[in-house]
């Protein structure tokens, strides 16, 4: 683990050199690009940290953690969150890399993370399951064929407006990609509002009280 994390960083300081040359010539179109610094590791805390502090040296334009979204546990991912973002720089963005369910998101948030990637709100929703504030739904379940209410009351995205839990779930059923497309609309929609709530509850100073409110809701 040592020798591939070591090999990672000489990576990033050939990317770092290759990157401010291709920046120094004139018809380079994009000067713009960015240049983020993964942080490797696996689930051992002494690596992590001294890898965290060996790029945190070489001023990137934001960090990465990387490595906790192929089959460790949350107890795992967060214990290394822990442990390795308050070495990495404060005024950089830190970004934790394909993470993660609703319930990951928050807790990352808390413990310092930015911004993320997931394939959960569009891989589960092609498989009928959707996440709402009450927590996550399975449309194919036998419960929900003559449910004529939204997957969420109050939610504002296009499956919600017009379509009924019973007809998405007849489309899942039917194989019509619709209904699929409809349950990956919906999350979505889901994903990117509770990223707004978040930011609101940071900006107003109420993270920690908004992150309660919205697990146990999820937890019903």
């Amino acid at each position: 683990m040592v020798h591939s994390v070591a090999r990672t960083t000489r990576w990033l300081k050939r990317c770092k050199a290759e990157m401010n040359r291709l920046n120094s010539l004139e018809d380079t179109i994009n000067h713009n690009q960015m240049l983020f610094g993964i942080n490797q590791g696996g689930i051992y805390e002494d690596i992590r940290v001294e890898h965290a502090r060996q790029i945190a040296e070489l001023d990137l334009d934001g960090y990465a953690v990387g490595g906790l979204a192929v089959g460790e546990s949350h107890e795992d991912m967060y214990r290394i969150l822990d442990a390795v973002v308050p070495h990495l720089p404060e005024n950089k963005p830190t970004y934790l890399m394909g993470v993660g369910t609703p319930a990951n998101i928050l807790e990352a948030v808390d413990r310092g993370v930015d911004f993320f990637d997931c394939v959960y709100p569009s891989r589960n929703g092609r498989h009928g399951h959707v996440y709402t504030n009450h927590g996550k739904m399975n449309l194919f379940n036998a419960k929900y064929e003559l449910d004529d209410r939204p997957i969420e009351e109050g939610c504002g995205c296009p499956a919600c407006r017009s379509y009924s839990r019973a007809y998405i779930r007849h489309l899942l059923k039917a194989k019509e990609m619709l209904g699929m497309r409809l349950c990956v609309l919906h999350n979505l929609y889901f994903y990117n509002t509770m990223m707004e709530e978040i930011r609101e509850a940071i900006e107003a100073g109420e993270y920690k009280a908004y992150k309660k409110r919205k697990l146990e809701g999820m937890m019903q």
